[in-house]
């Protein structure tokens, strides 16, 4: 199964070709925001609101900005903040994407900055036009998946279907994430014995166990008053409705945000930092959690929705689905699968798992999201601390 893509210098190849415009300071936001203005069926703003450095946000940023579905990025600068420009744009730069920045400060203030930003982005857009195509496959996919407003269909429904289509894609060759070690308390022995090794079952194993801890200090766990409304009862039925995102494909490997799995596989990603609490909640929506997973090369997400959520995402396409029949009568604009039809009995699981695969790969092919044909492209990058893998976490 082939389809064509964009070539970038590393060897990845993207399905999208999208120009980023990165603000570092939430001070620029607005700039940035206002260069992207005109452009914004083909420009992304993406950025990091902090004014203190950090080390997850600056690699982050720079996994952002070289990740496959970019082809330019504009980088918007207030002038004193502490990110590290410098860094960030010589990372782009040797990797082979046009790049500049604007620093407010010297540019002459907003107007200045917002006229010389959407000069550049729409100089860049017409370059990138001309890109010539190169073939792609489904080993060279990355694709995630995340629930997000989940009740008591997702697990039984859009989760499992999810699983199919992951399980199809292990098969072929690709790479698969799914998230969060934080909702997936209670499924650690069961993941656990589908680990590739021992010694990765154990690296699972304490990945939720931290979670634990971290939710447990917190006084607050993955659990949202919306999941009880829902219809769900405790952590660890959540717990078993996220797992079945997962499929049933050996784990390959864990890896944490803006780490690239070295070959296909399906591999957990553990989103919850290392050490003590020190920056709040780990993940304060779940866009935060679909800007890791793109960090790490994903070039599309599948999330699954009880209750509903009308989000995409910024750089990568994102695709809904409707986990009954109910919400996605109601909101059948923004959904672009209706996993509702297993609980009427119109469809199996396999039946709808195929429905999946077939549009994430019509997706990669060029055709558009719901999300995507309504604009959506909402972004969120906080502060975090993590440590290095460990030798177990990955695959030899």
């Amino acid at each position: 199964m082939r389809f064509e893509g964009f070539l970038r210098r590393d060897g990845r190849k993207g399905i999208r070709n999208v120009v980023a415009v990165a603000y570092l300071v939430e001070c620029a936001h607005h700039v940035a925001r206002e260069i992207v203005h005109p452009h914004r069926s083909d420009a992304h703003v993406i950025g990091f609101p902090g004014c203190f450095p950090n080390d997850y946000a600056q690699n982050m940023m720079e996994r952002l900005c070289t990740h496959p579905n970019v082809g330019a990025v504009l980088l918007v600068s207030l002038g004193c903040e502490s990110f590290n420009r410098y860094q960030l744009e010589k990372v782009i730069s040797d990797s082979g994407r046009p790049v500049k920045t604007i620093v407010i400060q010297r540019e002459g203030g907003t107007r200045s900055s917002i006229k010389s930003g959407q000069e550049w982005v729409g100089q860049a857009i017409e370059n990138l036009q001309a890109c010539e195509r190169a073939p792609m496959q489904l080993s060279d996919l990355v694709v995630a998946t995340v629930c997000g407003g989940s009740d008591g269909t997702s697990g039984i429904s859009g989760n499992p279907a999810v699983g199919r289509a992951f399980d199809r894609l292990v098969a072929s060759g690709a790479t698969c994430i799914f998230e969060e070690t934080g909702e997936l308390i209670g499924c650690e022995e069961i993941m656990a014995a589908r680990a590739a090794t021992p010694e990765l079952g154990r690296e699972l194993r304490a990945s939720v166990h931290k979670a634990a801890r971290y939710y447990a200090e917190l006084g607050y766990g993955s659990f949202a008053a919306g999941n009880a409304d829902g219809g769900l009862s405790t952590i660890e039925e959540k717990s078993m409705g996220a797992y079945a995102k997962s499929g049933s494909s050996p784990i390959s490997g864990l890896i944490k945000p803006g780490d690239i799995p070295p070959k296909g596989g399906l591999y957990l990603m553990d989103v919850v930092p290392d050490g003590e609490v020190r920056f709040g909640f780990p993940n304060i929506s779940d866009n935060a959690e679909i800007v890791e997973m793109m960090a790490s090369g994903a070039h599309m997400t599948l999330f699954v929705t009880g209750r509903g959520s009308v989000v995409g995402s910024a750089l990568a396409p994102v695709i809904k689905i409707a986990a009954n029949p109910t919400m996605y009568e109601r909101l059948s604009e923004d959904m672009d699968v209706n996993a509702g039809r297993i609980i009427t009995g119109e469809a199996t699981l396999d039946e709808v798992g195929g429905e999946i695969f077939d549009l994430l790969v019509a997706v990669a092919a060029g055709k558009q999201t719901k999300s995507e044909e309504l604009g959506h492209t909402e972004f969120i990058l906080t502060y975090k601390t993590f440590e290095p893998l460990g030798p177990a976490c990955l695959p030899a």
